[in-house]
């Protein structure tokens, strides 16, 4: 279960680790005549990027603060609105930290990360400067000894009194927090310095094992809400999931149509490794129902963002016939424009593809971005030509360039 940005706080202002003044902001905007300016206003989403789509602005007084977060309101980060903006004390920086605790899925182990570079693009950072990066691998249930977060600190280089108070902060987000609340991620990005030698934690990131959620009835003792994970989902994922349909929205331009989780991943990979984006994961389970493939094109179809849609169906327990009939009747009640390009091979094939030539030739207008490859053809100059196709129309709409 994901928190939001305030929830993770209160919990970090409960277990010590320093956070700015702030108020978190619905309906209530009269309080901030209660803030102290300058102010960050935060737009409060369980998804990332944010900042990059606005959701992080800047207010020097009340009436400004008021317009912004009105607009904010009104935004929706990837899908997800905003009900909530956190207002917090703008900061003055001297310096930028990361600090995380995770679970290490190569190594099976727990791994505490301190960075001693901050910034947003951590990955970069690991890239580019990896000596400046602190990672503490620990058995399962281990906490972090006394003296491990003063240590960290001082690497960071925090001095005196606000050395131990940023040690003591790091240990308890290993020790109180990612263990003591069951926790697969906590994370700082950034943790800061200021000019006169504190430390702060300027965001906030953590997710709860759902499955654990019930050891913790604390949690509502801050105001941590525990929601269902329907509430994390997208508009489609939501669809999805009421049709049993396992999907997840990505946020690419390349919609997955595939004939199992396997095809699934490996098309996604595929695309990546062919420089496209793909839109999604889903995966269509055995024996998929004809309404079932139509709500799976549905999803896709109906997805802005895609622009082209791969499909590939190996026929076995689920025939390659079955799953052309329900392609084709989809494109014959809704005549979708976006192109489709698929492989078909295993049981039926031929007849599923000579089902598709017959389609064809009766409503050619319909059929005409329809591409279907068969077994001779290599999954992956299919992918390589659906990301072809898909580059130019975004480099019509002047989306990206065409490499």
């Amino acid at each position: 279960m994901r928190l939001y940005e305030y929830e993770a706080k209160r919990l970090f202002r409960r277990y010590g680790i320093p956070v700015p003044e702030s108020m978190v902001i619905d309906n209530n905007i009269w309080e901030l005549e209660n803030a102290v300016f300058p102010v960050v206003l935060k737009a409060q989403t369980l998804i990332g990027g944010r900042g990059k789509s606005g959701g992080i602005q800047f207010a020097n007084n009340l009436d400004e603060a008021k317009k912004k977060i009105e607009e904010l309101k009104k935004m929706k980060i990837k899908g997800y609105t905003v009900e909530k903006v956190l207002v917090e004390k703008k900061m003055e920086i001297a310096k930028e930290y990361y600090i995380c605790a995770t679970i290490d899925r190569i190594e099976h182990k727990p791994v505490l990360i301190v960075s001693l570079k901050g910034g947003v693009d951590i990955e970069e950072i690991a890239k580019t400067s990896p000596e400046s990066i602190i990672k503490l691998y620990q058995e399962p249930g281990e906490k972090l000894a006394p003296h491990v977060g003063r240590d960290i600190a001082i690497e960071m280089g925090f001095k005196g009194e606000n050395c131990i108070k940023v040690g003591n902060a790091i240990n308890a987000l290993y020790n109180d927090i990612f263990l003591g609340l069951d926790c697969k991620l906590v994370e700082i990005n950034p943790f800061i310095s200021t000019k006169d030698g504190k430390g702060y934690a300027l965001d906030a990131k953590m997710d709860i094992d759902s499955d654990a959620i019930f050891r913790h009835p604390e949690l509502s003792d801050y105001e941590v809400i525990v929601r269902h994970e329907v509430g994390e989902l997208t508009e489609r994922e939501k669809i999805a999931k009421a049709a049993n349909i396992p999907y997840v929205d990505l946020d690419g331009y390349i919609g997955v149509f595939p004939g199992g989780a396997g095809f699934g991943i490996a098309a996604i990979d595929l695309i990546k490794h062919f420089g496209g984006e793909p839109a999604n994961f889903m995966d269509s389970g055995g024996g998929p129902t004809p309404e079932r493939m139509k709500t799976m094109l549905g999803l896709l179809m109906d997805n802005p963002k895609v622009v082209a849609i791969f499909g590939a169906r190996f026929g076995g327990i689920s025939r390659c016939d079955d799953w052309a009939k329900a392609v084709i009747q989809y494109i014959r009640e809704n005549k979708p424009k976006k192109p489709m390009i698929m492989r078909m091979a295993g049981n039926m094939e031929e007849e599923a593809r000579n089902m598709f030539e017959q389609a064809r030739k009766e409503t050619p207008e319909l059929f005409s971005n329809v591409k279907i490859y068969a077994f001779d053809t290599p999954i992956e100059e299919v992918i390589k030509e659906t990301v072809r196709v898909a580059k130019e129309i975004l480099a019509k709409e002047k989306k990206v360039e065409v490499n």
